[in-house]
């Protein structure tokens, strides 16, 4: 069983930043692919970002690219999502993810077995 648990996130101006964090309670962090997910009211649960193993490799929404960074540290079994000029758009209730089977092309929320209790992320004009 992994239990992840998130901070980060709040109220911000269009064109500001925000960093996500997501701690993971697994001694095997380094075996699992990291993602995050996100959520605007009335809609479905949308890919984001995913990171490998070993954060060599990465893989980003059309709409985070450019944009977010996905990046993980195993030493603190931590995965981050640092998020550069956001936009009112990018509101949402965001959600990590972890799974041992996915690979970062992941793109549904199916795919994934372990969820974070999700973070606001306001952004205003």
């Amino acid at each position: 069983q992994v239990q992840l648990v998130q901070s980060g996130g709040g109220l911000v101006q269009a064109g500001g930043s925000l960093r996500l964090s997501c701690e993971a309670s697994v001694r095997t962090f380094s075996r699992y692919i990291m993602g995050w997910f996100r959520q605007a009211p009335g809609k479905e649960r949308d890919f984001v970002a995913a990171i490998s193993w070993s954060g060599g490799e990465t893989y980003y929404a059309d709409s985070a690219k450019g944009r977010f960074t996905i990046s993980r540290d195993n030493a603190k079994n931590t995965v981050y999502l640092q998020m550069n000029s956001l936009k009112p758009e990018d509101t949402a209730v965001y959600y990590c993810a972890a799974d041992r089977r996915a690979s970062v092309y992941s793109d549904y929320s199916s795919q994934w077995d372990y969820w974070g209790q999700g973070t606001q992320v306001t952004v205003s004009l």
